[in-house]
């Protein structure tokens, strides 16, 4: 596996990322290729992010992997994540990844888990160019979600006060009111180990607003007729597993849905050999790295 840092331009903001190719590879091949999205607060060099691109290139992908604005080494203001910027960052990484002299530019898919997971569904269905999707541990309606995350006495009314006193705190200062990350999303102690050293800790409320606001569900159905594979634990501790079952439920045909026993929420970075299985053989049905895609048939 070869890897090259490369830098991209999104909103004016230089981003940061690496492009890795399979062994082998010559001059003239042209792959297929998946950009594979960190999830909240992370960067591209997380488990969750790192495993699935070695096991893609050693399938024979091309991959691309990249810090989003405010995250890692890339520009923007750092723990300002807001859920539509990501999706232009994607697709601004798209535009790059067509112009590589290995990768087929009509075959190129998204892979993200949890919050990459939802940034991922988004951008396939409002972005024709990508050839596939797949979700990992992810949510397609932030309201919902949080609800879900926030479960215990008052913690959801909590949880939108926070919201509202934000709002509140920017009109009266000017500047946003700074929470930590587990304030807008809860991770059991013994899952946080899974979160990067070097993650976002602080962020403004207004990433909690924009998580709030973020619907993917409603743009999954229009990823059809590209192919869709959703995973999820079937005992998630940090995102409801209901939240993928919920975006299954609103797809289209050709879409799969796996949930899995044995695995939590950073399924990718836990090495769960079911998961690996389950996206190979996926992969060799729907979105292969030579010859044509399975038969389409009715339903999912």
């Amino acid at each position: 596996m070869a890897e090259q840092i490369v830098e991209f331009v999104s909103d004016g903001l230089k981003l940061i990322g690496t492009v890795s190719t399979p062994e082998g590879l010559s001059p003239d091949d042209k792959r297929p290729a998946f950009i594979v999205l960190h999830g909240f607060g992370s960067t591209r060099h997380a488990g969750n992010v790192v495993t699935p691109c070695a096991m893609l290139n050693k399938l024979g992908y091309v991959t691309l992997r990249f810090d989003m604005r405010g995250c890692g080494e890339s520009e923007g203001e750092r723990g300002r994540l807001i859920c539509l910027e990501q999706v232009t960052d994607t697709r601004n990484a798209l535009t790059m990844l067509q112009q590589h002299a290995n990768i087929d530019p009509a075959r190129i898919g998204v892979m993200g888990s949890s919050f990459g997971a939802a940034v991922a569904v988004y951008t396939a269905g409002s972005d024709k160019r990508v050839g596939a999707c797949v979700s990992a541990s992810g949510w397609g309606n932030g309201a919902l979600k949080f609800e879900g995350q926030h479960s215990g006495p008052g913690e959801f009314e909590r949880f939108k006060k926070m919201l509202a006193d934000g709002k509140a705190h920017r009109e009266k200062t000017g500047q946003a009111m700074m929470v930590s990350r587990y304030d807008i999303v809860p991770i059991p102690v013994h899952l946080r180990g899974n979160v990067l050293k070097g993650s976002i800790i602080d962020m403004p409320v207004d990433t909690a607003q924009s998580m709030y606001d973020f619907t993917a569900e409603d743009m999954i159905a229009e990823i059809a007729p590209r192919p869709v594979l959703l995973m999820h634990s079937a005992v998630d501790s940090v995102t409801p597993t209901v939240q993928t079952i919920r975006m299954f439920e609103r797809s289209k045909s050709p879409t799969e849905l796996h949930l899995f026993s044995g695995t939590d929420h950073f399924m990718f970075a836990e090495h769960n050999t079911r998961v690996h299985q389950v996206v190979t053989a996926w992969l060799e049905a729907f979105f292969p790295v030579s010859g044509e895609p399975a038969p389409m048939v009715a339903g999912h």
